[in-house]
């Protein structure tokens, strides 16, 4: 934290317990009342444009350097994308019953990450308790048990990653027109033996997030929380899918602003904007404007835009969630630790499912058809709504590249939850750091990937700094 006496500005940097790097800064007037707060993504990726003049089958494996906390998701959109352009999008079932369990592998390995490791201090000491407990170890000390299921809960995951990428982290599973592995009985065998113990810790990962969003309700219900648009794609017949689907958003009144929209057609309903003071883009609803038409995505709008989950204890969980909203979608933005939990739990059924299937020992990997220009896919990674869109020329070399990451979607969101839960709880007071964390809880809701998101339009501005030894900066260029 830094505070300047001439601006009366506060500057929270770096945001803690995100994947990536932000700031936030506040502005205070001479009452000490919050005039305005930002969250800034300070780094700055540009995957977009020096993955042009890549050949196309380089994009799965490299995109996804992006990340290492959600590199299968870019990973697997990737190879969606590309699937098109090599004519193979039609793929096998042994292709694509792969892909699920890497992604749901994926998913339940990210969901645990965050719930355990970065939200639970907040959760489980309070949003203002020391800061010297207020992280994963002080979690290990107080409630061990908690902590080894989360770790061993994140580990397989993992595990389910390897086994069907190749690696834990930045695997090669997915190539264009389908996979280069199936699963094999003795890979098969290793999964099942910790599947029982991780539904149950799954079902108990849902209870806790239940619980404490019911008991606390009414501190947190207003907590950075207010009506917005909320977007995902869901299956034709209107189940959560978190591999492919059509796009739907609905407003915040539960209102469908558009249905079953195809992935190809993605431009036709959603463009982006950009601001002087972030390396974020802000996308929004063509239909509705800029001003109006940002929108949520990732586990709280995906549970408010579906029609029923297909897995019978998530659904179950479902139902009950949505009575928070009293007919409508739930804005609480609290309630995303609630639902990501239920999307834990909803992978693990998927998992248990896949697992079942003997189509994962299939010998028929790869499909390929009549080449094509251009690939775009969607995904659901586990922040949110994930796009991929790449053109590529007759030489097969990348022409154009277009992420709409799904930080990048929350942008908006995350903003303006900030400046909510700063302006009640810092206006007019002594600022202290327990009061900032509150601003990081509201960050953190959404499970922010940061580095993912940093992408921009137009050119960039550049600042070179000459500091000497003791911090003075003697002297200065910048390039507009």
């Amino acid at each position: 934290m830094s505070t300047s006496s001439k601006s009366r500005r506060i500057v929270i940097e770096p945001v803690t317990r995100v994947e990536g790097h932000g700031k936030v800064t506040i502005l205070l007037d001479d009452n000490g009342e919050v005039e305005q707060a930002r969250l800034h993504i300070v780094e700055f990726r540009g995957f977009e444009r020096f993955i042009q003049g890549r050949p196309y089958w380089e994009l799965p494996v490299a995109v996804q350097r992006l990340c290492g906390i959600c590199p299968v998701s870019h990973h697997l959109c990737a190879a969606k994308a590309v699937d098109w352009i090599v004519g193979g999008e039609l793929l096998t079932r042994t292709a694509e019953k792969m892909r699920r369990l890497m992604h749901y592998g994926q998913i339940f390995q990210s969901h645990a990450l965050h719930f355990f490791h970065l939200s639970s201090p907040d959760l489980l000491f309070g949003f203002d308790s020391p800061v010297e407990n207020r992280h994963v170890f002080g979690v290990a000390a107080a409630f061990p048990e908690l902590a080894k299921q989360g770790i061993l809960m994140r580990k397989y995951g993992q595990e389910v990653i390897r086994l069907t990428s190749g690696k834990k982290v930045h695997g090669t599973g997915a190539i264009p027109g389908g996979i280069n592995k199936n699963l094999s009985l003795p890979e098969r065998d290793f999964l099942l033996e910790d599947l029982d113990r991780m539904k149950e810790w799954g079902r108990s990962a849902v209870k806790i997030a239940k619980d404490y969003t019911l008991e606390n309700l009414s501190d947190i219900a207003g907590f950075g929380t207010f009506p917005s648009n909320h977007l995902s794609i869901v299956r034709a017949d209107g189940a959560m899918d978190l591999y492919h689907g059509g796009l739907r958003a609905i407003d915040a009144d539960g209102n469908r602003i558009f249905d079953h929209v195809d992935s190809r057609k993605y431009l036709d309903v959603l463009a982006e904007g950009v601001r002087s003071w972030s390396y974020m883009k802000f996308p929004y609803i063509k239909s509705i404007g800029p001003q109006d038409g940002w929108y949520r995505v990732g586990p709280l709008s995906r549970i408010n835009t579906c029609d029923f989950i297909d897995t019978p204890e998530a659904e179950e969980c479902r139902r009950e969630f949505m009575e928070l909203g009293g007919g409508g979608p739930v804005h609480v933005t609290m309630a995303y630790h609630w639902a990501r939990m239920i999307e834990l739990l909803h992978a693990i059924e998927k998992i248990a499912e896949l697992l079942d299937d003997k189509d994962l020992q299939g010998e028929d990997l790869v499909v390929e058809g009549e080449p094509r220009n251009e690939g775009i896919a969607i995904i659901e990674a586990p922040r949110g709504t994930l796009f991929h869109h790449y053109r590529v020329g007759d030489d097969d070399l990348v022409e154009m590249a277009n992420l709409i990451v799904s930080t990048t979607s929350n942008n908006e969101p995350m903003n303006r939850a900030v400046e909510s839960v700063a302006k009640e709880y810092l206006s007019g007071q002594e600022i202290t750091e327990g009061l900032l964390n509150h601003v990081e809880v509201a960050i953190r809701a959404y499970d922010p990937c940061l580095s993912c998101a940093t992408h921009a339009l137009g050119q960039m501005p550049l600042t070179v700094r000459l500091v000497s030894a003791d911090g003075d900066v003697i002297d200065e260029r910048t390039r507009n």
